[in-house]
């Protein structure tokens, strides 16, 4: 027996999540005649959080309460995946109202938006966005506990302080402990934002501190957190979905008899494929319901399934690279033009040109996507491993016919995201098998194979650089083609070229020291789901800029870190507008320029913590990177042993990183430390490859991921320091694009093989 479900599929929030990426800016959206995204802007133009859908919310009614008992209870509005937010967010408030850490509880805040402001954790935003609201809302309640205790004493605010969990009456000494004054303080009116006084720096008593006691470290070493995939509701049917193999594809017929008789199967549903765009619609397919895991999956072996695979049936990995070759030979539309780059190439006597392929990755997340959904009494409640709360919520209630008012989704932990989690179509899946079996709690697992065959792809790509030379080996000329297929497919139908967040990440937004500069985005259609990733565009564009360095230093017979600060000239300050970015990462131009001063020191930094041009063993070799990425700047040194098999190991890496002040300095290291050993390992062994349109690799045998032997044997992150004067950056993502090119440079100049295709595998193999 099964059953078809028939959906129809809104809009779902376009706006608000092309809005979230910086795809467009005003209330007037358009598709443009190319496809892209274009908008007319119709109001002052906003930076930071306070452009992001929700905004920014300090409301400290909101965040903080606090029990007659004294344990503090601090929201986290933002997704925990291993980044530590969880920790970081609520400390902040926490220092500000002077509670003890080891009196606070932090509880997750669902998906709502108009009550905690924006929620959509990627980006590497939570920290910049939400330091300064976070400190806002520590310190109004901190406020309020002194005026409640003055008012209680019946003296002026003025000899009252707020210290360690407690207020003292200074001329005194008597003292009244925050559960004693939670009552009377819930009702001092909430002071101004114009009269919070926040605490100076030298007072900071986590803030900036090592060693800072992570909120869920204990829960996660002995297992009880709970995460995606450990939900579970009485009653609840868990099921798993054979989607189509071919994005784009659909169930032409299929046979459930088999599957029906497999014992604990319950029931057998076909979803209806999405129309395109795919956004974050599910991608259809036959659902399998059981009373467990293995029988559903055990049933979805048995289904007998007629596909039509669609249009993209013929997607091949090996013909689309020629695909990708040919669109960056050939001029294209210019998205930066500083000179006249094709006019100097034209007529110079020197010049050279190289071209970088990186195929699509998968994020492999450690906990693939799951979710449970219960419908009762016409409201939906949801438990997801997801990072945008909101889109959820949206994604939801659009395919149920629900008012988003009656949808409720709460936030467990995330095993990972990377990107991944904030495209919510597996929470989808649930609600409509739950509506399909009359709001009965179902989960949804994907399995290993599911997540690699129907990611949102990190998109494939092929970078081509050309320069002119000097008699001195430097370039006067650049020309940069960046061919892929864009994340802007994945909202608007045959959109093609980069959108501009996609070049202001390491195309358009190089500051370097040359007179002409061209970069041009030629158009390729999209042939899968293509999403962010840890850092995107960072990633495929450090890759091809960072190496072309490297070969132009060898070619001019010079030191690469002296070519490179060479090329990034004199400390100074570049408003990202005159190089023709437009995003900035979302940030003010005003407050957050490019500052080559800050860029300089970190290659000058990792460069000599790693004894840049010490004299190495045969078969050694260092390797130098650089990346501007998510506003933090990073410069990274690897050193790599290449033996006489061509097998490659990596004993050391420096990282220097100026992420501006600093927060939670362990999470920041961390952070660095495991994108360090991301980044190796996409550089190493990542692909997903396609052929007859459908993803090659299904598990980690295909799909290889860096296991603990193979990783760095040391990694040394070296922080640099700064006063609250200074904005906050990123840091979930900026150091993973310097590992590819400072590995392939380090193995040039351990074997003086240049290494131009990701992933290396065997390429050095005898």
């Amino acid at each position: 027996m099964s059953e078809t479900l028939i959906v129809d599929l809104p809009d779902l929030g376009r706006r608000r999540l092309l809005k979230g990426m910086g795809i467009i800016g005003g209330l007037a959206l358009t598709i443009g005649v190319n496809g892209l995204v274009r908008a007319a802007v119709e109001e002052p133009k906003k930076y930071g959080g306070d452009a992001m859908p929700g905004g920014l919310k300090e409301d400290v009614l909101v965040f903080v309460s606090i029990g007659t008992d004294g344990i503090v209870n601090i929201v986290a509005h933002r997704s925990e995946m291993g980044q530590g937010v969880r920790t970081s967010l609520p400390l902040v408030v926490a220092d500000e109202m002077e509670a003890d850490w080891a009196r606070v509880n932090v509880v997750q805040a669902e998906g709502n938006e108009a009550r905690y402001g924006n929620q959509n954790t990627d980006g590497s935003r939570s920290m910049r966005h939400h330091f300064e609201p976070m400190r806002r809302i520590g310190a109004t309640a901190r406020m309020m506990l002194e005026a409640a205790a003055a008012a209680t004493w019946g003296v002026p605010v003025s000899e009252v302080q707020a210290k360690q969990h407690q207020v003292i009456h200074k001329p005194s000494g008597k003292t009244l402990g925050y559960g004693e004054l939670a009552t009377a303080a819930s009702k001092i009116p909430v002071p101004p934002k114009e009269q919070l006084k926040l605490k100076p720096a030298s007072e900071f008593r986590y803030i900036g501190k090592q060693n800072t006691r992570n909120i869920d470290g204990q829960k996660i070493v002995t297992g009880a957190t709970h995460y995606g995939i450990d939900t579970r509701l009485d009653g609840m049917l868990y099921a798993v979905v054979a989607r189509p193999p071919v994005f784009g594809g659909k169930v032409k017929a299929f046979d459930a008899s088999a599957a029906l008789k497999v014992p604990g199967v319950v029931k057998v549903v076909e979803l209806q494929s999405s129309n395109l765009p795919p956004l974050f619609h599910p991608l259809g397919g036959v659902a399998v319901l059981a009373s467990n895991t293995w029988a559903a999956i055990k049933g979805r072996e048995a289904l007998k399934i007629e596909w039509d695979h669609g249009a993209n049936a013929s997607y091949d990995s090996v013909a689309f690279r020629k695909t990708l070759e040919e669109a960056a030979r050939k001029p294209a539309k210019a998205v930066r033009n500083n000179g006249d780059a094709v006019g100097v190439l034209a007529k110079a006597k020197q010049t050279f040109a190289a071209e970088y392929y990186q195929p699509h990755i998968a994020h492999s997340t450690m906990e693939p996507p799951a979710a449970t959904v219960r419908i009762t009494n016409g409201k939906c409640e949801a438990w997801a491993c997801v990072q945008d709360p909101q889109a959820t919520v949206n994604a939801v209630a659009g395919h149920l016919g629900f008012k988003p008012e009656n949808v409720r989704v709460n936030v467990t932990l995330l095993g990972g995201g990377f990107g991944r989690k904030s495209k919510p179509d597996f929470v989808v899946e649930a609600a409509l098998l739950s509506q399909a079996m009359d709001g009965k709690p179902v989960k949804v697992t994907w399995t290993r194979e599911d997540d690699l065959h129907h990611d949102y792809f990190h998109t494939v790509s092929l970078e081509r650089i050309e320069s002119a030379l000097d008699a001195k080996g430097m370039p006067t000329a650049w020309l940069h083609r960046t061919t892929a297929p864009t994340i802007a497919s994945t909202f608007a139908e045959n959109a093609k070229g980069g959108a501009p967040f996609e070049l202001g990440m390491g195309a358009v937004n190089l500051p370097f020291n040359i007179p002409n500069m061209r970069v041009e985005s030629p158009e390729v259609p999209a042939h899968t789901r293509i999403g962010w990733f840890r850092s995107v565009s960072n990633i495929p564009h450090a890759f091809a800029t960072e190496s072309f360095i490297a070969e132009l230093a060898h070619k001019a017979k010079r030191d690469h870190r002296d070519y490179l600060l060479d090329l990034l000239g004199p400390a100074r300050k570049v408003n990202p507008d005159s190089i023709s970015d437009s995003w900035n990462y979302g940030e003010s131009p005003e407050r957050y320029p490019l500052d080559i001063g800050r860029m300089r020191h970190v290659v000058e930094l990792a460069t000599q913590k790693a004894g840049w041009g010490r004299k190495l063993p045969k078969g050694h070799g260092l390797g130098l990177a650089f990346c501007y990425s998510f506003v933090t700047y990073v410069a990274a040194v690897v050193e790599v042993v290449v033996g006489d098999n061509g097998e490659i190991s990596i004993p050391r890496v420096d990282i220097a990183v100026d992420c501006g002040p600093q927060v939670n300095p362990d999470r920041i290291r961390s952070q660095a430390e495991g994108a360090c050993i991301m980044g190796a390992s996409l550089t190493l062994t990542g692909e997903i490859s396609f052929k007859n349109g459908a993803a090659q690799q299904g598990n980690f045998h295909e799909y290889q991921v860096m296991r603990i032997d193979e990783a760095p044997r040391e990694i040394h992150v070296h922080l640099v320091e700064h006063k609250l004067d200074v904005p906050l950056g990123g840091i979930g993502e900026p150091v993973t694009p310097t590992m590819a090119p400072a590995i392939c440079n380090a193995i040039f100049a351990a074997t003086g093989k240049r290494i131009r295709t990701l992933p290396i595998r065997d390429q050095l193999k005898a």
